[in-house]
């Protein structure tokens, strides 16, 4: 009888915890007229350059959203560039900052072995806050391509708060 009581006390004590785990979650996303903002301001700013590129932009999944090839883009950009973007939204860092902690950090290479990891500089994770929403990678203009990513961050930035 001792034991019956505790197991009913015990699931009552269960059930009123959870409605409180049972909540949603409130987040910010990306939306796509967004995203292909983004992406086709970091395309112009590197056409402006005379650079022809690849730009993908990725939500909070890493699954993309955007994937803009440009005029001339060599065939291999469009990878680099979704690897750049999923690389930045999965280590919420730029691939820049994840191929300087490789230095310091011997995970970091280990994984670069991960599927669609990649650590060349031109991924940005895309924030709200703290809060990572996505990342934008290009591909094309070497030692430029985070300059045109900022670019296209910089173009929607009033709505990223």
């Amino acid at each position: 009888m001792a034991l019956a009581r505790c197991v009913i006390l015990g699931a009552a004590a269960l059930s009123l915890a959870l409605p409180a785990s049972a909540q949603l979650i409130a987040r910010r996303d990306l939306s796509y007229s967004m995203a292909l903002a983004m992406a086709t301001a970091a395309l112009e700013a590197c056409k402006a350059r005379g650079y022809a590129v690849s730009v993908v932009v990725v939500d909070r999944g890493g699954d993309t959203m955007v994937a803009i090839r440009g005029d001339n883009a060599g065939p291999h950009t469009m990878e680099n560039a979704r690897r750049k973007a999923y690389t930045a939204r999965t280590f919420r860092m730029t691939t820049e900052a994840f191929l300087q902690e490789m230095k310091t950090r011997p995970v970091r290479r280990e994984q670069t072995t991960l599927p669609g990891v990649i650590a060349i500089n031109g991924g940005v994770p895309i924030k709200v806050g703290s809060d990572t929403i996505g990342g934008i990678g290009l591909s094309g203009s070497p030692g430029v391509d985070e300059e045109c990513v900022n670019a296209g961050i910089e173009k929607v930035k009033q709505f990223l708060q």
